[in-house]
């Protein structure tokens, strides 16, 4: 692949990674803004990204053997469309439930582009180069929480929580004439595929049961739930607990996100020394530290502003490491089912996050508890579920381990 090509390539692939991502920050700032619209709570705004994790992990199980069947480029148009129609309508709904139900949908429109990207990254460059690729989707991917709750903070304050849904469906209509002019087709549709409930169970079933694809799959999904109770608590904590601005919690935001971004570059470069399993095994086992003395320094109120900024920072940078090793190495003993195999680690993913960010709201005591605690939480779950994977992966097939990246 040529290097211009290439860039166009991942540059496409990162849009479409990064359009649930966006999805979720860019609306954060304006949720005492919605709630007060809708006359309800930012409680129940918040079961709205709730909704919207569930209609991901939902619709990567629908889209998945989609993708296998008719090949890549017509779901994701499919997606596409729902997305920006879906879009649309959040701008213009008069009540938190309709926000929550709609969220649902535009969701099932966006985890297209979420699963198609995974696959085409299997379907197109070497596997030796996947993790290098995810990294560098990463880039893109972690541009969103810098842009995204920063622009909508500015969004909400200038033309009100509406202009945000406008804003997203316009961003879909690009990414769509991306992926028509610079997004390779990717594998070709396997006509022999049975969409049939049985057959695709079966097919779940088949990557589900593999060692290193559960392993890896739910260590990076439990890892990377601990991102999601801190985008469900973050607009509590920080705009009511700490009293800053919309415009300050997007610049807040976008600072904790550079961390992300820095660490995702740099495991481009730890890669050409360390294997992929070693570099998740260092960085969950920080993460679950930093989680501790989160937990522990909000607890005992030993901790300000800045100094809980620092520590979220170190916690999620850590994501820019466990996150493109764990897809990586998830999906790397499937081939020809790759669509399948990205669209379960997905479902597992985003299922996982729907459930704690849930808890978030439920939990929520008007402190900074229950977001750390989970956070805390998800990180020592993550850690522990590697140790013991990897002992499963050894003793079921000693070489089983050395399918690196």
């Amino acid at each position: 692949m040529k290097m211009k090509n290439r860039f166009l390539t991942i540059f496409t692939l990162g849009l479409l990674s990064a359009i649930g991502p966006f999805s979720i920050d860019m609306y954060l700032p304006g949720f005492p803004a919605i709630a007060e619209s809708l006359h309800t709570t930012v409680a129940h705004v918040s079961l709205s990204l709730s909704s919207f994790f569930v209609g991901i992990a939902v619709g990567q199980l629908i889209y998945g053997p989609l993708l296998d069947r008719f090949g890549r480029k017509i779901p994701l148009y499919t997606g596409l469309a729902v997305y920006f129609i879906t879009s649309l309508y959040c701008a213009f709904v008069n009540d938190g439930d309709t926000l929550i139900i709609v969220r649902f949908l535009q969701a099932l429109g966006s985890c297209a582009g979420m699963v198609a990207a995974r696959a085409l990254v299997r379907d197109l460059f070497p596997i030796n180069e996947n993790a290098k690729v995810f990294s560098l989707l990463m880039l893109v991917i972690a541009v969103s929480p810098i842009v995204a709750p920063t622009l909508g903070g500015y969004v909400t304050a200038a033309f009100g929580w509406h202009a945000i849904f406008i804003v997203l469906a316009f961003i879909s209509l690009l990414t769509f004439f991306a992926v028509v002019l610079w997004l390779p087709a990717g594998l070709k549709a396997n006509t022999e595929m049975s969409l049939m409930p049985g057959p695709i169970l079966k097919s779940f079933w088949e990557v589900a049961k593999v060692p290193q694809f559960y392993t890896y799959a739910l260590t990076g999904a439990i890892a990377s739930s601990g991102l999601y109770a801190y985008l469900a608590g973050s607009p509590f904590v920080f705009m009511k607990l700490y009293r800053v601005s919309e415009k300050e919690y997007g610049w807040i935001f976008a600072f904790i996100a550079m961390g992300l971004i820095g660490c995702s570059q740099l495991n481009t470069l730890l890669l050409r020394k360390h294997s992929s399993e070693k570099i998740t095994l260092f960085a969950l086992a920080c993460q679950m530290i930093t989680g501790v003395l989160l937990l522990l320094g909000t607890y005992f109120d030993l901790l300000g502003l800045y100094s809980t900024i620092l520590l979220i920072w170190i916690f999620l940078g850590t994501q820019g490491f466990a996150f493109p090793n764990t897809s990586a190495l998830s999906i790397a003993p499937f081939s020809r089912n790759a669509g399948t195999a990205s669209a379960l680690m997905g479902a597992i993913q985003l299922g996982i996050g729907a459930v704690i960010s849930a808890l978030v709201g439920l939990l929520n005591d008007k402190t900074a508890i229950p977001m750390t605690a989970i956070m805390c939480g998800c990180a020592v779950i993550s850690f522990l579920v590697l140790l013991m994977g990897r002992k499963i992966i050894k003793s079921n097939n000693p070489d089983a381990a050395q399918i690196t990246i």
